[in-house]
């Protein structure tokens, strides 16, 4: 099984976390404060979330990265180069209090992404759902809860696809980052506003 690390214990980043500990799936979980500081979270969550350092996430095979968009920068910032590794995309170009949209020059926000981590297979997803619908129950009103994700690596998409599975969601491939990354991308995609769920 592929080692994991989230690199951001905001709101997306702790969900993730939650999601994580709910199946037993290890995790390590980092944020720009140091390991001290995520103590409270991770004994909340118990023995399979381990607090890190930035260099320890990013050394695992998938890494899911939730930060402030002005942030990324520095976050990922004298890095070793990600080798193939996926790093999965669950920002937002957006950040609170005035939740004003970064101006990306016609970009998707995922291309602007995949600049900042060179070398990695990005795949674009958890960024859609509320957070408390991340690291709730993904049975939803008789169905099963629908998580979108997109990227150019089909081996590194059935990953994500199948960690998504392990969560207990139904997870739905949206094609290429230019594509889909437009669909979920908050503010100004179609999908981030919908929680959707699956029934047989």
């Amino acid at each position: 099984m592929s080692s994991i690390g989230i690199l951001g214990a905001g709101n997306i980043g702790s969900a993730f976390a939650r999601a994580m500990a709910r199946h037993d799936i290890p995790a390590v979980i980092a944020n720009r404060r140091g390991p001290e500081s995520l103590e409270p979270l991770v004994r909340e969550l118990g023995p399979t979330i381990h607090a890190g350092t930035r260099e320890e996430v990013a050394a695992q095979d998938i890494v899911l990265v939730a930060v402030n968009w002005s942030k990324l920068p520095a976050v990922l910032a004298g890095l070793p180069d990600w080798n193939g590794r996926i790093v999965i995309d669950a920002n937002n170009p957006i950040e609170a209090p005035l939740f004003q949209p970064t101006d990306l020059g016609g970009r998707v926000s995922s291309e602007v992404f995949t600049d900042l981590v060179p070398g990695a297979r990005v795949v674009k997803a958890f960024n859609h759902l509320q957070p408390h619908l991340l690291s709730g129950d993904p049975q939803a009103e008789g169905g099963q809860r629908v998580l979108f994700y997109s990227g150019d690596d089909a081996r590194a998409k059935s990953e994500v696809g199948g960690l998504i599975e392990r969560l207990g969601f139904f997870g739905i491939d949206l094609g290429a980052l230019a594509v889909g990354g437009r669909l979920v991308q908050f503010p100004g995609g179609p999908l981030p506003a919908l929680n959707l769920a699956k029934f047989d």
